[in-house]
């Protein structure tokens, strides 16, 4: 048995500020530039906000289901080391963390690929040449929309970058994220600042007639529009992924959290309703006329080539793609650290377990990630979306949510440095929250029906790894959890 810690050869050089600046560069990434026609799309008008706020709502009180494990076991991987202790390292908590890493191994390159499909999608701006989507039947998946080829490579082309950028000593990206950090707040400011200076509030808050009406379709709506708001706002756990690299994690974990989820839902808001402010949200969502398909794929760039002209336009596509290689640059720094904790913990393939032998960092899982975030830069944005969601929130956000429950009851006496605010209200609220978003929206089985398969293809190379090693359930091995 390995007693070696995750934490062992890491260095904990981040502090507050550079753990905030890493989680709100990974939650703004290119989400909310390329998402709000999404979301007022899904909602049919400006009542399309209600998904931002409520949205915030439900993140934060997740949020504080995750500072407080955070805290409470302050280690590199995350949800792997929360889970194993919750529900057993010797039996079920082996399975559930071993199914965690299992569909990080297809969840976490979704998101990095989201934010490098998102910065080629702007690109198309600049170089319309780039080409369009098309259609093609896969096994498995049916008839799905790819990106084009030019698309999908400059799409795998950041994050080739982002990769050699960090291929070195976790010190150094602290500093390098902070640098990103100022070019994402130079395009939120200006965006804000555009709308602002031009707003209409005529145009910002006209509401078709119907707009808060609770039938089915407003439910069903706000689903959708959740789904794509949530989506927006996770990355305000991403220091939990590598907290075994962070300095005084009981007081940088809890306010690293809170601080990026209260900024990030403020920027967000408002830069809504600025945008809302300027371009009729008619044009969102009717797509029949070829002239809003421009509005649809790159709204900023739109947004300021209406108001300062075709150069304007230009410079914003080129910071909105620098702020989606901050996002891409940040989610392989957190997720990079997952498989090699659960590796290292011999609950994973061992292989992810090597450290660089200078800079001591995981390369191995870096360089995975990576590979597998570049095969699905070949798929559309909307759909990457969707099947990050539904995936994560089945198999990792419920059964956290509920793990934090399981563990006050079995366990008062840990160590808790910070304890959940109204527990157990936040909870509660976070579960039936990601509840409604995975299963009150139009289309969502098929989504919901990948996601089961991917976890029962998980449970039998549990199963078969579990018996060729004589480990649970076939030969229940003494598995000493971490202290």
């Amino acid at each position: 048995m390995n007693t070696e810690t995750t934490d062992d050869k890491l260095i904990r050089g981040v502090g507050v500020s550079g753990a905030t600046a890493l989680n709100m560069i990974d939650m703004i990434g290119v989400g909310p530039f390329i998402t709000i026609p999404l979301i007022v799309a899904a909602m049919g008008g400006p009542q399309a906000m209600l998904g931002w706020i409520f949205g915030a709502v439900l993140v934060m009180c997740d949020g504080l289901v995750w500072a407080e494990l955070g805290t409470s076991m302050p280690h590199s991987g995350g949800p792997y080391n929360y889970l194993k202790t919750i529900y057993g390292a010797s039996k079920w908590g082996r399975l559930m963390s071993f199914l965690f890493i299992w569909q990080l191994t297809f969840s976490a390159p979704l998101s990095i690929a989201s934010g490098g499909i998102g910065l080629a999608q702007y690109s198309t701006y600049i170089f319309p040449s780039m080409g369009s989507a098309s259609k093609l039947s896969l096994p498995l998946l049916g008839n799905v929309e790819l990106n084009s080829i030019p698309v999908a490579l400059a799409g795998i082309g950041a994050l080739v970058l982002a990769v050699i950028l960090l291929y070195r000593r976790i010190t150094i990206i602290e500093t390098f994220s902070k640098f990103l950090w100022i070019g994402v707040v130079i395009t939120i400011l200006w965006v804000i600042f555009a709308g602002i200076t031009h707003f209409d509030s005529r145009v910002a808050f006209d509401f078709p007639p119907d707009a808060f009406t609770l039938r089915p379709e407003f439910f069903t709506g706000l689903g959708a529009a959740l789904l794509i708001s949530v989506y927006d706002y996770w990355g305000y756990y991403n220091v939990n992924f590598f907290a075994g690299e962070v300095k005084d994690p009981e007081r940088t974990i809890p306010r690293a959290i809170i601080y990026s989820i209260l900024l990030v839902a403020t920027i967000y808001i408002v830069m809504n309703i600025a945008i809302l402010g300027v371009i009729p949200w008619r044009e969102f969502v009717d797509m029949a006329r070829p002239e809003n398909a421009g509005v649809r794929q790159y709204v900023i760039s739109t947004l300021m080539e209406r108001l300062y002209g075709p150069t304007a336009g230009v410079i914003a596509t080129l910071l909105i793609m620098f702020t989606a290689f901050s996002s891409v640059f940040s989610l392989l720094l957190g997720y990079s650290r997952v498989p090699y904790a659960a590796a290292l913990d011999g609950n994973y393939f061992k292989v992810f377990a090597k450290l660089h032998p200078r800079h001591h960092f995981p390369y191995v899982s870096l360089l995975t990630m990576g590979g597998i975030a570049m095969l699905f830069c070949f798929f559309r944005l909307a759909d990457v979306i969707a099947a990050l969601v539904v995936i994560r929130i089945i198999v990792q956000f419920v059964a956290q949510i509920i793990g934090l429950l399981v563990l006050r009851k079995t366990r008062p006496d840990m160590p808790r440095p910070f304890r959940m605010w109204l527990y157990p209200l936040p909870a509660l609220i976070a579960l039936g929250g990601f509840l409604y978003v995975l299963f009150m929206r139009d289309g969502f089985e098929k989504q919901v029906k990948y996601a089961a398969v991917l976890i029962v293809v998980g449970f039998l190379v549990f199963l078969v790894r579990s018996y060729k090693r004589g480990e649970f359930p076939f030969n229940e091995k003494l598995v000493v959890p971490r202290s």
